[in-house]
């Protein structure tokens, strides 16, 4: 048929225009190249990126470079407020690990400084997700597709560090030209003072809050001229109805006083430079995601310190005197009398909280109490347990302790009791975990679903983050509980068995080692062997293990946890006996009722040790 004919044909019979027009388009659609499954990631580094909308600008630029692009975002990774110095962020663990999963086809970000500040990093990343079978696609930049491209952008990485390097270095500089005129840099003005930020005419500049200075008079007057402890000083504070700036429970800390009572800006000194960052040696936060590494900070000596005017609101004198009569209270202190505790940083209260060491009537009574009411002081305290006597706790664990590591049918007995309890657990782990699998690969296969729904564009983006947020958290939980699981399962690997002979050695080592120690060489023991201790009503429950090895060696440790007498490097051969018991102590000397009075327990004697 000729075109002419089929001009003729069309004219005819109109419909056959309309189908063959939807036939074109299909074929059109069916060549155009197919949507990309993407996640996309942002990352700002400080508070005041995040309150001015820096990652909203950014994630923005993002997803509409993904428009652009034909892409389609099926997952959203931000870490605000975290520095790119670092790799340990909680999102872009979660992209590292969703990236095995193939969760998607390719990570959009906008520019390679948010994955990571240093080069090194950035391609610790990206070749991990190469290695993945993932694409990394930038916005800023085209990603490196040869060897070439690589080594371009690895000098434009070196570069960046540089000129990063040198604006740090002249912001430095401008603050420290800043501080010498006699500008106030500071992002909290001390207690007693409000600070003015600079504006076009004027630097910023401390200007006294009369209604807190009244204050600050208060406590230098109390300690200076009263005598009053920092004790003291908070609980006539929390009488008096007067609350610091900023506390969460409302009352001042001992703490916050000793740093008040030091603090030269009152007598019109305020200090600059006067410390540095550093990354603490025993961190009390433990967690794994820490947005400031540099949490410590090291004093520099006083000679390097900048000296800025500010309005005094004490005299020099008052200020003196307070300080002389700090350092007076804390010589005289009855807690800085060296007593002897074996179980310290070892033993817990049942709440929870650690007990610490307490010794009224200058040591004449030793006891283990709850940290409660030292860290809700002044306010009432929550936990209703009571004291417990050092001395007999710290003789009957020792004792215990002494007798395992003399006893090898003791320790085979503790060996064997552990080793059928993680077989039973073994056993139900096992059985749970393919359960769990099962479960976790049912939510995948719906929040797939949900996936390629969007892909259609049967829903928008914020719904479908309603639909597959509850899944993702199932699935978080469900993994969470098989990752504890194995965890579980692979303590059995932590310890070696020793061998029966391996036992007597050590027993004949240790009945030896163990003969007429002083309180240094037992408290060595302790700390090797015993990991808890957490002191109930009427009893102790020991948790621990002894290590096994060819020689029984004390170490001591000095009261700034430098250990002085190290052992040389795997001089041990990780065999251990994980041990379990339980100490049951004498009835109290007092009794105490609901609301804390005490009353003699005629049921004690020491006879009964």
């Amino acid at each position: 048929m000729t075109s002419q004919e089929n001009a003729t044909l069309a004219k005819a019979s109109p419909g056959r225009n309309f189908y063959q027009g939807i036939k074109n388009k299909q074929m059109m659609e069916d060549t155009k190249q197919p949507s990309k499954l993407i996640a996309i990631y942002g990352r700002v580094s400080t508070s005041n990126q995040e309150n001015e909308g820096t990652i909203e600008t950014q994630m923005s630029a993002v997803k509409e470079h993904a428009r652009k692009k034909n892409c389609v975002i099926v997952q959203e990774y931000t870490d605000e407020g975290w520095s790119g110095d670092s790799l340990v962020r909680p999102n872009l663990d979660r992209l590292r690990v969703d990236a095995k999963k193939k969760l998607w086809q390719a990570v959009l970000v906008y520019d390679p400084d948010r994955l990571a500040r240093r080069y090194s990093y950035q391609e610790l990343i990206m070749d991990e997700l190469r290695e993945a079978g993932i694409e990394v696609m930038f916005v800023t930049v085209a990603a490196p597709q040869n060897s070439e491209d690589k080594i371009l952008h690895g000098v434009r990485g070196l570069f960046a560090e540089y000129e990063r390097a040198k604006i740090s270095e002249r912001f430095r500089l401008g603050k420290l030209r800043k501080v010498k005129e006699g500008h106030v840099l500071v992002s909290e003005p001390p207690y007693g003072y409000t600070y003015t930020p600079k504006n076009d005419r004027t630097h910023g500049y401390y200007e006294i809050n009369e209604a807190e200075a009244e204050v600050v008079r208060l406590i230098f007057a109390w300690v200076a001229d009263e005598g009053l402890t920092l004790r003291r000083v908070v609980r006539r504070l929390h009488q008096s109805a007067i609350k610091p700036r900023e506390s969460p429970r409302g009352v001042w800390a001992t703490s916050t006083l000793s740093h008040l009572l030091r603090n030269k800006c009152y007598i019109g000194e305020a200090r600059w430079g006067s410390s540095y960052a550093v990354v603490p040696e025993n961190p009390h936060n433990k967690e794994k995601y820490r947005k400031t590494r540099k949490s410590s900070r090291r004093m520099k000596p006083e000679a390097e310190w900048l000296t800025i005017p500010v309005p005094a609101i004490i005299d020099r004198d008052l200020f003196l005197r307070a300080r002389k009569r700090v350092e007076m209270n804390f010589a005289l202190c009855q807690r800085n009398t060296k007593n002897e505790y074996l179980l310290a940083g070892r033993i817990w209260c049942d709440c929870g909280k650690r007990r610490a060491g307490e010794g009224p009537q200058h040591g004449k009574h030793l006891y283990y109490r709850c940290n409660d009411r030292v860290s809700r002081f002044p306010l009432p305290r929550v936990c209703r347990e009571w004291g417990i006597d050092a001395r007999i706790a710290d003789q009957l664990v020792w004792q215990k302790v002494a007798e395992l590591m003399r006893s090898p049918e003791l320790m085979e007995r503790q060996l064997s009791r552990w080793i059928e309890g993680k077989q039973r657990d073994v056993r139900s782990i096992s059985n749970d975990i393919p359960a769990l699998e099962k479960e976790i690969r049912k939510q995948q296969e719906h929040e797939d679903r949900y996936n390629k729904a969007y892909g259609a564009g049967l829903f928008t983006v914020e719904q479908l983050k309603q639909y597959t947020g509850p899944i993702k958290e199932r699935i978080a939980a469900l993994e969470s509980q098989i990752a504890k699981g194995l965890r579980e399962k692979g303590e059995n690997a932590i310890f070696a068995i020793p061998s029966k002979e391996e036992l007597q050695g050590f027993v004949t080592d240790a009945a030896r080692a163990l003969e007429h120690l002083e309180f240094g060489q037992k408290r060595a023991i302790i700390g090797q062997v015993v990991e808890r201790v957490i002191g109930a009503k009427g009893k102790l429950q020991v948790y621990g293990h002894i290590p096994i090895q060819s020689k029984v060696e004390l170490f001591a440790n000095d009261r700034y946890r430098v250990n002085t007498n190290q052992p040389a490097e795997g001089s041990g051969n990780g065999k251990a006996i994980p041990f379990r018991f339980a100490v049951a102590l004498p009835p109290p000397r007092f009794i105490i009722d609901p609301k804390f009075r005490r009353t003699p327990n005629r049921r004690h004697s020491r006879d009964s040790i």
